[in-house]
């Protein structure tokens, strides 16, 4: 899907959502039944920002995602699948001295277990270079997660050099805290996710990880604790999701109640939810309408162990 095809040399681009950090293979079974049993797998793509972006993209939008993969299979494999969904994937750098990271996911009942092999991957090495990198011609939103922060060093410096050069260049900001425990504890993590909430225009964050990392997931006290300026989106489960910002000095929430759904395997709705939020914010909706859209994206997720489920799939 080309962004540039169907408009005159002169015109602007399309408004377009960047979304920047790791992309692992994701080994996943066919049917939700544990890895030790499974017969047949699947191989995607498997990212916080790059399935956002493939949310996004398959909406119709214009999407692009940065990071550094392994010059190897597995990273042709996540930039096949990729394109074949409509992401702009120009400024995805390869490594030839480091390996694309991969994840497995082991369903079970009611929960599924991940394991991580991403030690000296190629996205853990990525630094303030990447910057060079960037078009940000277009860009209406940068979505950026907690987790590349934890990755190393290096990634959390860049990260922190992208959020502000986005905020330099007026765009919006939208992070989701994401917090992955085997990557860091609470103690050094939560400090380090507060300052970005607080730099952020739209967060996003589980109730059961900010009460992990903060002690409390009610969001007006949780968006007035951390300093958040602008948007709180507390994704509550099977419950709902509740918005606060502030509007002409006045606090205002809007809450949506999740939707009804038969749960095949639960991780990627998160980041599922966050991909039909920001389709709702380009195409100008309210806040109930990115909180219902957000949901609706979320039960194709749900209802698939995979983390992208494109529409019509489910």
């Amino acid at each position: 899907m080309s962004s540039t095809a169907s408009r005159p040399a002169d015109a602007a681009p399309r408004p377009s959502v960047l979304c920047l950090g790791e992309t692992m293979a994701l080994v996943t079974p066919r049917e939700a039944v544990r890895l030790r049993t499974a017969e047949t797998f699947a191989i995607k793509a498997g990212g916080a920002e790059s399935t956002v972006a493939m949310y996004v993209a398959d909406s119709g939008h214009v999407a692009r995602w940065v990071s550094w993969l392994g010059d190897d299979p597995l990273g042709e494999r996540i930039l096949d699948e990729l394109r074949a969904h409509g992401v702009d994937v120009s400024a995805v750098r390869r490594r030839h001295d480091a390996p694309t990271a991969v994840y497995l996911k082991d369903p079970g009942d009611g929960d599924t277990t991940v394991y991580y092999y991403r030690a000296g991957s190629a996205a853990s090495r990525m630094d303030e270079s990447v910057l060079r990198d960037i078009d940000w011609s277009g860009a209406a939103v940068l979505h950026v997660t907690g987790i590349t922060a934890g990755l190393s060093e290096s990634c959390a410096g860049m990260l922190a050099a992208v959020v502000a050069e986005a905020r330099r260049r007026g765009v919006t900001v939208s992070f989701d805290v994401n917090y992955r425990p085997r990557l860091w504890p609470v103690e050094t993590a939560a400090p380090r996710l507060a300052a970005l909430a607080a730099g952020a225009d739209i967060v996003f964050v589980g109730r059961d990880e900010a009460e992990t990392l903060w002690g409390d997931g009610d969001a007006a006290r949780l968006r007035s604790a951390l300093g958040i300026a602008g948007r709180l989106v507390v994704k509550d489960g099977d419950i709902g999701a509740t918005e606060v910002w502030s509007e002409d000095g006045i606090d205002r929430r809007a809450f949506v109640p999740a939707n009804t759904v038969d749960v095949v395997e639960p991780v990627g709705a998160g980041d599922a939810f966050t991909g039909g939020y920001l389709v709702g914010l380009l195409e100008g909706e309210g806040p109930e309408g990115r909180l219902r859209r957000g949901h609706r994206f979320a039960a194709r997720a749900l209802g698939s162990t995979h983390d992208f489920v494109p529409r019509g799939a489910v």
